[in-house]
């Protein structure tokens, strides 16, 4: 007899199986007759949790928004140096794309791109928010000195941004044969060094000249 899961564990269950199947397969070629059978449903049972298969994926990136959104807020507080911060941050990130390997798939996927506009517009959202607590914390650091007090926290952010997506399409297009994360904290020192250069000091060295 098949016991009867809560309406909340079984659209979990769903949101996990797409995610992996997302990797597995790629997002244009998932039904949802592939879930239904990863999961143990019928495809009716799928939509009776998700009426249309746009719903499934909002669930999805709501899922990803919130898993992004927890390691942001770990990283970017506490008392430590900006960069710091900025370093804890990128590294989070750069982890969460390594454990959860869908994430790459789905941003460059068609799915995304020209069939569903609630998807573009979450990842959309998500992207604004990761940017603005990239560009606060290299505002910080410039007010601090960490970095050259003239860049533009902006297009500073876009930078940092640029880097961890570059480097998940080529993680993602090598086969994953290097380690993301080691390779993610490499580059961002060779760009925050780059971002700092020309900058006089920190700013209690420029106080006391």
């Amino acid at each position: 007899m098949r016991v009867r899961k809560p309406a909340e564990t079984r659209k979990s269950e769903i949101i996990d199986a797409t995610l992996r199947l997302a990797d597995k397969l790629g997002p244009d070629r998932l039904t949802t007759e592939t879930i239904a059978e990863a999961v143990g449903l019928t495809q009716p049972g799928i939509f009776r949790h998700f009426p249309k298969k746009q719903d499934l994926w909002e669930a999805v990136a709501a899922r990803v928004g919130a898993m992004m959104e927890t390691r942001w807020k770990k990283a970017e507080s506490g008392d430590t140096p900006a960069t710091d911060r900025i370093r804890a941050l990128i590294g989070a990130q750069l982890r969460l794309i390594q454990s959860t390997p869908a994430i790459p798939a789905i941003l460059f996927s068609r799915e995304l791109h020209t069939k569903n506009k609630g998807l573009r517009t979450a990842f959309f959202g998500l992207m604004s928010r990761f940017h603005k607590v990239i560009a606060d914390l290299v505002a910080q650091a410039c007010a601090a000195g960490e970095l050259n007090e003239d860049i533009d926290p902006d297009d500073a952010a876009y930078l940092i941004i640029g880097l961890v997506q570059g480097l998940a399409v080529r993680w993602s297009i090598s086969g994953r044969n290097f380690d993301l994360t080691d390779e993610g904290n490499r580059l961002l020192e060779l760009q925050l060094k780059g971002l700092a250069y020309g900058n006089a000091g920190t700013g209690e060295e420029r106080n006391a000249s």
